[in-house]
């Protein structure tokens, strides 16, 4: 095992969490980065309905990488898992695996690019003036779906093994690549919304190339050998397990979206679907930091599960815990103080300034809640904890965000889809935090506890 994957059980924590964490901030903040930059491009460049061709086609987009999130989340678990307990032959075999269904999965969104793009977006609820953006984006996305899952299912197996740093770069080439490539195609090639697809596919093949030389050249603590890809349906249906929160907080992202738009079609029209998709964007932005935290966490907190290092994961949980929330404070103060400077950064069109700020102080109110929520579910899910993943994974956008999005307009019309925000953020903290209570003895026991539930048991 390499250094890079025995450091998860011996380096300090905090010095631990630090050099896991900053790296897959950095990384998720340049990301944030380049989707704000994407759609900023795109405002000034097309124009707000070009925004709005955008934020109906994004959720399609999401779904692919909700696939590619269930294999490599719930992956690198397990992986790291196996890396704890010394299983290394089994962890090189789930790598193969995952190798395997992303192949397979990604065959599907290149068939559906040619089938039923256009039935799609109309389901989700694109207008006839919103239409050709949306398909002129997602097409050439839908072409290049193996980029897409390959490159951001092999960031979580990357990062399992503890190579942080790595994981970064992975993050960074694509993201800086596409806001140079962005202004070449949208505004030098005259290309539109399609430029900006098309330098994202780009940028997302290249990362390809890089990453798979990384495990080809041996530098990865997994070997891959032809026999690891021979599918082994123990393994495949273990990871899958273990991802489906991964999945099910992807799809509800999507399905989030989708009813959003509808409604503010309905309720306000093209104009504030654009507007919406600023601030989505902007959403996306604040969040990237305490996912990076999480995402330095999960593979301390799994590996020193598979080893019954317990006094290192919960010192991992608690310092975790603190950073989330001192970045969520930060967050709320940001936009409370500061919307329409940053809706001027996208637009210099006072109704939309003036919308989007209305929309930010409403949507954000709660938002110093948000880190315990991101946190609380990837802990389980670290700990190949399915149910209860699967449950905080759900709780926010799927069993509060979207009903009080279809119910709250018909009461306060266009305000009632930005107030659906902050109920939201309410309820899913009150319910992460009844299941910490309940769980404390996990996440805080001794090392002479036993765990009060098991992991998803190896496949031998």
């Amino acid at each position: 095992m390499k250094p890079q994957s025995e450091r998860l059980g011996t380096q300090p924590i905090p010095k631990l969490l630090t050099n896991l964490s900053v790296p897959a901030m950095i990384g998720m903040f340049v990301m944030a980065l380049y989707n704000v930059v994407d759609t900023l491009f795109i405002a000034r460049g097309v124009g707000i309905l070009g925004v709005s061709g955008v934020s109906i086609g994004f959720p399609v987009m999401m779904i692919i990488m909700a696939i590619a999130a269930a294999v490599g989340i719930g992956g690198a678990s397990v992986i790291s898992r196996r890396l704890g307990e010394n299983k290394q032959e089994e962890a090189n075999q789930v790598f193969g695996n995952i190798l395997f269904t992303i192949v397979v999965v990604s065959s599907f969104g290149f068939i559906g690019a040619f089938t039923f793009l256009e039935p799609l977006l109309k389901l989700f609820g694109a207008t006839d003036n919103i239409m050709p953006y949306a398909i002129d984006y997602l097409f050439p996305i839908m072409l290049g779906s193996f980029f897409f899952s390959f490159a951001f299912t092999t960031n979580s197996i990357i990062r399992s093994e503890g190579n942080s740093k790595f994981a970064m770069i992975t993050m960074i080439i694509p993201a800086v690549l596409n806001m140079i490539l962005d202004p070449i195609f949208i505004f030098g090639l005259d290309m539109g919304v399609q430029g900006a697809s098309v330098a994202t596919v780009i940028s997302q093949a290249t990362v390809t190339i890089v990453v798979l030389n990384y495990f080809l050249k041996g530098k990865s603590s997994l070997v891959v050998k032809a026999s690891y890809l021979k599918p082994q349906w123990s393994v495949i249906r273990e990871v899958l397990t273990i991802g489906m929160p991964a999945f099910i907080r992807q799809v509800s992202g999507s399905g989030m979206m989708i009813a959003i738009n509808l409604m503010l079609i309905k309720f306000g029209g093209e104009f504030e679907v654009g507007v919406f998709g600023i601030v989505q964007k902007l959403a996306m932005f604040t969040i990237m930091p305490m996912i990076g935290v999480l995402q330095g966490m999960q593979p301390i907190i799994g590996y020193n599960y598979g080893a019954k290092n317990y006094d290192r994961l919960k010192e991992t949980v608690m310092l975790g815990m603190k950073v989330v929330t001192i970045i969520s404070a930060g967050i709320f103060i940001l936009m409370m103080a500061f919307p329409e400077g940053l809706m001027n950064i996208f637009t210099g069109d006072e109704a939309t300034i003036d919308t989007g700020a209305y929309a930010i102080r409403i949507m954000f109110a709660l938002s110093i809640l948000i880190g315990a929520q991101v946190v609380s579910g990837g802990l389980y899910q670290a700990l190949g904890m399915a149910k209860p993943a699967l449950i905080l994974s759900m709780a926010r956008q799927v069993l509060f965000l979207i009903p009080l999005v279809l119910i709250l307009p018909n009461f306060f019309g266009v305000t009632g889809v930005w107030l659906a925000f902050p109920l939201s953020d309410l309820f899913a903290f009150a319910l992460s935090m009844i299941f910490l209570y309940k769980d404390r003895t996990l996440f805080f026991k001794t090392k002479n506890q036993d765990p009060p539930y098991q992991a998803a048991p190896s496949q031998g």
